[in-house]
């Protein structure tokens, strides 16, 4: 019973007698129609508030008929009943991840670089050993897969740059990274060649054509020294190269092995997930996993129509064909047990991470409110990036070269101006990165889509997009009167204070991804710079905690506090196609991983609070909470079963270790879906 008490006393903060008055799912008929199963011996974590811990479950009909205690459960058990005994393990309701790109998390045979950070050396040798492996013929495409942007990628004298390294790998094949977060990548020579125009007219990318019909993607495309690209383009920049770029990079193939979806979840302890993207193309992979019986979790789906590329004949956002399309599938859904299509995604910018080993670096692409400074790196001993000091965009000089770039893009006066001066003159560039649309698009996207009564799923990385995307929600709220839709946002790696505030004030979703939430050298180099002055790569010049990116950065307790409604979303396959939900617990609690030093750790929040995000906050957010987010009586049989107590582990001082938690069983319904492999 010591144990029972103290995670009773860390869940709720009461302290109350177990055999106490009974609460209503104790007090049973004496002679209740039996279980079908009973799970007992174990403490069981419900996230119910009427009774947060407790020994024993029954299940009928694929609900919970009872919680209780072991003795309480004995009344439920008949001939027929099976009894499994948890073996002193802990109990939690199935996971909820509300932001995850499911048709992305099986593991396939393609070429894939699984995050690893290598040289740009490393990474051509690599790509070259898939062109030859997978027999890629002369003028084909080869996709290479979870390409690591901010860690590694160090040039050398025969690899200057990613466009040279892939060329070094092929000339004969079009070579396309994809980053591990969604919005980088990467291309060699062939590839850029095929860039097309909005005609369809096949121009290439170049200094030439991003000076002329491709000048709006400048800001999306890395250049070298000369302003030829450097292989470098992100966001939509992208799909100049590849039209299909945001769509799933084999479906036929994902929709041949589509029930490794479910049970890639499962294994986790995933029952429930927000699909975060879905594209029309991905609808039928759900629909053949529903139809052959292998959809073991729940699925709302966020609906991806852009507003870039649904055009009108005048060119201007066909708005009236995107709400009708969306209609179209959420009907097609409305009475399906275990699917439903009543959320919208939108971007409102990209990615916060520039590139500091380009010349000139590459500046990030996210909107902010405040102009992004222009470090001047160098390369340290060890291979990292450092900062030796910053260009005066407000000199005269500087003032200068904005007015009169055709001054600056000769060869000769490049190179004269950075001897000169020690960078390069587009680093006299100022720039508060970019909304993914214009905001007034953005404003009746989201007006048009709250009317028709989704509930708006908005991508918001930085504090200007943050800002945005408040401002369109509460607009369109102000326009329909309704605010009882389940709005929210995903990410919010950057937030002004004021706009925290706001995030309280009209109780939003917010779906963080925990495990970003730590320091790391090579990654931190790619964004802090770029917000700070400081002199050097150390942790104490990169996270000074007066800092406004540190203050700000993850402000997850400070969301909590103001009123938004903490979710988790593991964002997989960016980083990893493993879910990696208890990873993301852990870093939560830490803010570290590793052992590293942690990032702004007064966001820190508890055990209860980050499962309780896994859970019942979850279901709410997805409307399924009347089915799922925590055990309790005529809710859905769903649970996992893990082999430790992490609340335990967070009271005795050891969070991080939630990080190697082990999922020994999961159900959902009331049947097993998954069961670990025995350790031999």
């Amino acid at each position: 019973m010591q144990r029972f008490d103290a995670s009773l006393a860390l869940a709720s903060g009461l302290v109350f007698a177990f055999f106490g008055a009974l609460t209503m799912a104790e007090a049973a008929p004496q002679s209740p129609a039996p279980a079908d199963l009973v799970l007992e011996g174990g403490t069981i974590y419900t996230v119910d508030s009427a009774r947060p811990i407790a020994e024993a479950v029954a299940i009928r009909a694929r609900r919970v008929v009872f919680v209780g205690s072991s003795g309480g459960v004995k009344r439920w058990i008949g001939p027929s009943t099976h009894v499994e005994e948890l073996g002193g393990r802990m109990l939690l309701p199935g996971l909820v991840d509300s932001h995850i790109h499911p048709l992305d998390i099986v593991d396939l045979d393609v070429c894939d670089l699984k995050s690893e950070a290598r040289t740009l050396a490393e990474l051509s040798a690599f790509v070259a050993g898939c062109v030859t492996h997978y027999a890629v013929p002369p003028g084909g495409k080869l996709v290479v897969q979870l390409w690591n942007y901010t860690d590694g990628n160090q040039p050398d004298a025969q690899h200057p740059t990613l466009r040279a390294a892939l060329d070094a790998a092929s000339t004969t094949v079009r070579i396309e990274l994809l980053g591990n977060d969604g919005h980088h990548g990467a291309y060699n020579s062939g590839a850029l060649a095929q860039a097309k125009n909005a005609k369809g007219g096949v121009i290439g990318l170049s200094k030439a054509t991003l000076a002329g019909e491709f000048a709006k993607y400048r800001p999306l495309v890395g250049v070298d020294e000369l302003g030829e690209p450097n292989g470098a383009v992100n966001e939509d920049a992208r799909y100049l190269v590849d039209p299909d770029i945001l769509l799933f990079s084999d479906l036929e193939a994902v929709s041949r092995v589509a029930e490794r979806i479910p049970q890639r979840l499962n294994s986790v302890g995933i029952t429930a997930v927000l699909d975060a993207m879905v594209p029309p193309e991905g609808l039928r992979v759900y629909d053949r996993l529903a139809a052959k019986g292998q959809l073991t979790v729940r699925a709302r789906l966020a609906l991806f129509y852009d507003p870039s590329r649904m055009l009108t004949p005048g060119g201007t956002p066909d708005y009236d064909a995107m709400v009708a399309a969306a209609k179209k599938v959420r009907e097609k859904y409305a009475h399906h047990p275990l699917i439903r299509a009543d959320f919208i995604k939108l971007f409102a910018d990209g990615v916060l991470e520039g590139n500091p080993f380009a010349v000139p670096p590459t500046l990030p692409a996210a909107a902010v409110l405040e102009p992004f400074l222009q470090p001047i790196f160098a390369v340290d001993g060890a291979g990292h990036a450092t900062v030796t000091r910053y260009v005066d965009t407000g000199s005269e000089l500087c003032a200068g070269v904005r007015a009169h770039p055709e001054s600056y893009a000769a060869a000769a006066d490049i190179k004269n101006f950075i001897q000169t001066h020690g960078y390069h003159p587009q680093q006299c560039a100022i720039s508060r990165g970019n909304l993914q649309h214009p905001r007034e698009v953005i404003l009746e996207y989201v007006r048009r889509m709250h009317l028709a009564g989704f509930n708006l799923h908005i991508h918001a990385i930085s504090d200007r997009s943050v800002r945005t995307a408040l401002d369109a929600i509460e607009a369109a709220r102000a326009a329909d009167g309704n605010s009882a839709t389940r709005d929210g946002l995903a990410h919010v790696q950057l937030a002004a204070p004021e706009d925290v505030v706001r995030i309280g004030r009209d109780h939003l979703y917010v779906a963080f991804t925990y495990a970003w939430m730590a320091t790391s050298q090579d990654y931190d180099l790619t964004v802090i710079p770029f917000f700070e002055r400081i002199h050097g790569n150390s942790y104490q010049e990169l996270h000074r905690p007066d800092s406004y990116y540190e203050r700000n950065v993850y402000p997850v307790r400070a969301v909590q506090a103001a009123g938004g409604i903490l979710t988790a979303g593991s964002d997989a396959p960016v980083d990893t196609r493993d879910p990696r939900p208890f990873v993301n617990m852990a870093v939560a609690l830490t803010r570290s991983v590793g052992g590293q030093p942690p990032l702004n750790p007064e966001q820190r929040i508890s055990a209860t609070e980050v499962i309780e995000a896994y859970t019942l906050n979850g279901a709410r957010m997805l409307g399924i909470e009347k089915d799922a987010g925590s055990i309790a009586v005529g809710k859905s049989a769903d649970f996992v079963l893990i082999d430790r107590d992490i609340l335990s582990l967070a009271e005795s001082g050891h969070p991080e270790s939630i990080a190697d938690t082990k999922v020994l069983a999961t159900w959902f319904r009331g049947t097993k879906v998954y069961a670990a492999p025995p350790v031999h």
